[in-house]
């Protein structure tokens, strides 16, 4: 059965399905250039940024991005400590570092289970000064977790955060301390003593 077959008014609307389909496929060959020319307009550039840093590998080139929202005119001392209540290594990689409010930060923490039992066990956050813990954002922590460690593994975790610019400008020290804990009910009891 050809197309020439079929009653004109059949051909009309399959004349018409065609051009339709035809400007559909246009339409969506042209929103490419369309979405471009509204970015460069809009100064947004999301598309040439993320073809950019496909083709390069990274963000250097023609555009630079940078993170206004941080605060170079300040730096912030955070200290790292760790306590662990319980007989197992539990200690930050550094001791301090030097950030800017705004800026990500990525500081690693190292535990190692020196018992010769399985253990379950969860870290606990605490701040100093206390009004820091509301300007003090972790984006990423072990501490959201608990973790199950076999007798003498290490495991490296990371806290990665950004001090928020609206801290008040006074506090320029934040110690983040860390109590690890062991959590019952999920190991093994310990091993008893020979009688």
């Amino acid at each position: 059965m050809s197309v020439w077959s079929l009653p004109v008014e059949n051909r009309r609307m399959l004349g018409k399905l065609v051009v339709i389909v035809a400007a559909m496929f246009g339409f969506g060959y042209a929103l490419v250039p369309m979405y471009r020319s509204i970015c460069d307009a809009l100064g947004i550039n999301v598309l040439s940024l993320s073809e950019q840093r496909v083709s390069t590998g990274s963000w250097s080139g023609r555009a630079s991005a940078s993170n206004t929202q941080v605060d170079t005119s300040r730096s912030i001392t955070i200290e790292f400590d760790a306590n662990a209540r319980g007989p197992w290594d539990f200690k930050p990689a550094v001791r301090s570092v030097q950030v800017h409010p705004g800026e990500l930060t990525t500081v690693m923490y190292e535990f190692r289970n020196v018992q010769n039992r399985t253990m379950a066990a969860q870290a606990i956050p605490s701040y100093a000064p206390q009004q820091a813990s509301a300007h003090f954002n972790k984006l990423e922590c072990f501490c959201f977790n608990e973790y199950t460690l076999a007798p003498g593994e290490s495991k490296s975790w990371p806290v990665v955060f950004v001090v928020d610019p609206k801290l008040p400008r006074d506090v320029t020290t934040i110690t983040l301390s860390y109590t690890f804990f062991e959590v019952g009910g999920k190991t093994p009891p310990a091993p008893k003593g020979q009688v």
